[in-house]
């Protein structure tokens, strides 16, 4: 019989220390609210970037776009979260739907389980979808969600090398179904290609019972690392998704469509980042904007100092936590990034202008800015 809970499972790797930045305060609620909203930028960020891409370089282009950043995140997650999510010992088709189950959980993303054996497991993601914000459902073309099943769902037996294992999608949620479901599925007989993740309109998985879906330890998942996981979620996709788009449609490109959709989601957001942090939208000053990008360093666990020169100030935060883990990090990614703080300074103060004046290679580099 399929058992009910996976087993528990050692801790993730995210192994953050809280940094002392000053605020004004040092209360948990203040270090949530950084977090939050920080991931809402990240979030917003990746699903403009889905709708820049899709509407510039054409709904094909943001197709294997989308392949190549979820097989991307496969290598570099899968196999390597199997253990850490207590999900070795079950059947494959099992352990791969749990994993979705789980990992998605962990990253804030509704989600629902149904195990109908142990060779066959269904996962869904209802409506809203955490991919797409808001209405930018509208815009997401097909075959940016065909190109996350088959770049990940589809990868499945392959990792697990298992060649009978497959995943059917039976609903897509850029359709008028029930969001994006589907199953996987060990059948008798080897997969060929085409068949490791095809889409098949009309099965309908069962009703969801949260009491017979798998369980996170809570004394492992505690509310903070909930939190930070949650930001880190929102972030790593912000991260691939960068560095896929280099070798898909140049360093120009990247450019051109990564800063645009940097800018406008600054300004677009900004105001909402302001509530998240509770901080006062009509205060207009130097002061006000550092307490807002004290804050954003603060959620991505590195400290910042303020100085003020004249009528302007400096900015100096020591790390760059988006690139950690990244062997080289084209210029590019950093210039996409740093876009995104000149379009909340502009929401900010339109006049202000930032200056770039030490820049990162790695992640352990510091950035100095200046806002004149």
């Amino acid at each position: 019989m399929p058992t009910d809970r996976p087993r528990k499972r050692d801790a993730c790797d995210d192994h953050d220390m809280r940094q002392g930045v000053n605020l004004g305060t040092d209360s948990d609620n203040s270090l949530e609210a950084s977090w939050k909203a920080l991931g809402t930028l990240y979030h917003n960020f990746f699903s403009g970037l889905i709708l820049s891409l899709s509407s510039r370089e054409g709904q094909d282009v943001a197709g294997e776009w989308s392949f190549n950043l979820f097989r991307r995140q496969h290598h570099e997650k899968f196999r390597s979260s199997l253990d850490k999510l207590g999900l070795t010992g079950l059947s494959d088709a099992v352990a791969a739907a749990r994993y979705h189950y789980l990992s998605n959980l962990i990253g804030g993303v509704e989600v629902e389980y149904v195990e109908e054996s142990d060779t066959k497991a269904w996962v869904r993601f209802p409506h809203p979808r955490w991919i797409y914000m808001g209405t930018a459902i509208c815009g997401i073309p097909d075959t940016v969600g065909q190109g996350y099943v088959r770049g990940w769902y589809g990868q499945n037996g392959v990792s697990l090398k298992n060649p009978k294992l497959g995943f059917v999608c039976t609903s897509q949620d850029t359709h008028v179904g029930c969001g994006f479901s589907g199953y996987f599925m060990e059948y008798d007989h080897e997969l060929g290609v085409d068949d490791r993740a095809r889409f098949i309109e009309g099965e309908i998985m069962p009703q969801f019972d949260p009491a017979f879906a798998p369980i996170l330890d809570s004394n492992i998942w505690t509310k903070e690392r909930l939190n930070r996981a949650r930001r880190n979620y929102a972030m790593e996709y912000i991260r691939s998704g960068l560095t896929e788009l280099i070798p898909l449609i140049g360093v120009d490109r990247t450019h051109a469509i990564g800063d645009i959709t940097a800018q406008l989601i600054g300004r677009q957001f900004y105001p909402g980042l302001l509530e998240i942090l509770g901080f006062d939208p009509a205060d207009r000053s130097l002061n006000a904007f550092g307490r807002f990008m004290t804050a954003m360093a603060m959620a991505h666990n590195d400290e910042v100092e303020i100085a003020h020169e004249g009528g302007g100030i400096t900015i100096s935060q020591s790390g760059w936590r988006l690139a950690r883990n990244m062997v080289d990090s084209p210029p590019v990614i950093f210039d996409v990034w740093n876009a995104l703080w000149e379009g909340c300074l502009c929401a900010h103060d339109r006049i202000r202008r930032m200056e770039v004046l030490k820049r990162p290679a790695h992640s352990g580099d510091s950035v100095i800015w200046t806002i004149s």
